[in-house]
């Protein structure tokens, strides 16, 4: 990240968790739902202080989404689709910080809320927002789909990740709805339903795709 805007407000939304935990944590019971099942009921509890482990995963994404591109040997082409990569870290610690605040509801107010309906709709809101960006991220090793193929030829993919960020739009958008109106069991299915028919169908294509052309480009080349 080179924007100084968007990496102090990364930052600050990195810190909020710690502080939050730091606010609520005398109040807190000893024992915190740890784990939830597909209809939101509470399946497991653990020990408070795992909560700082939640929050601190914050910075530790903060300081990987600074660091990985330094590293990556396609580092050239970020400059050419930041403000999307800055976006989705900037969305994906607004995501964790709403996680743990549903965390902390359920903890000091049970039943305050529907656990499954709000993962539901924030997992939707995440689709929504990294479908709507994936058309636009050029070739790198640590942000898109990346397969054998995507990774060799620039064509496939971007190919491939405009096909895959329609799909994982598709999916949010539809997810969103469901999650307000059916059941929760049954909306967790229609997401797994949706996330895994996308990934085989985006991975086979992009395969395709890969073989067609390079198939084609065999067949042209002249017989020496």
């Amino acid at each position: 990240m080179k924007n100084k805007k968007s990496i102090l407000l990364m930052w600050i939304i990195a810190v909020l968790p710690l502080l939050l935990v730091a606010a609520v944590y005398g109040r807190l019971p000893d024992t915190i739902p740890t784990q939830f099942g597909f209809d939101g009921a509470v399946n497991s509890y653990g020990p408070k202080a795992t909560l700082w482990l939640l929050a601190g995963m914050c910075p530790l994404f903060a300081a990987l989404f600074q660091f990985l591109p330094n590293i990556d040997p396609r580092r050239a082409n970020y400059g050419k689709f930041q403000k999307y990569y800055d976006l989705f870290a900037i969305g994906l610690e607004l995501f964790l910080l709403v996680i743990l605040g549903l965390v902390l509801t359920e903890s000091l107010r049970p039943g305050t809320l529907s656990m499954g309906r709000a993962i539901l709709a924030l997992l939707a809101g995440l689709f929504i927002l990294i479908g709507n960006m994936m058309g636009k991220v050029k070739s790198n090793y640590f942000f898109g789909i990346k397969t054998p193929w995507t990774l060799d030829d620039p064509d496939i993919w971007g190919r491939t990740n405009r096909l895959g960020g329609r799909l994982w739009f598709i999916t949010g958008v539809l997810l969103l709805p469901c999650s307000l109106l059916l059941p929760e069991t049954v909306s967790f299915v229609l997401m797994l339903v949706g996330i895994l028919g996308s990934c085989a169908v985006v991975y086979v294509l992009s395969y395709v795709w890969y073989r067609q052309k390079h198939k084609t480009q065999e067949s042209e080349k002249p017989v020496e």
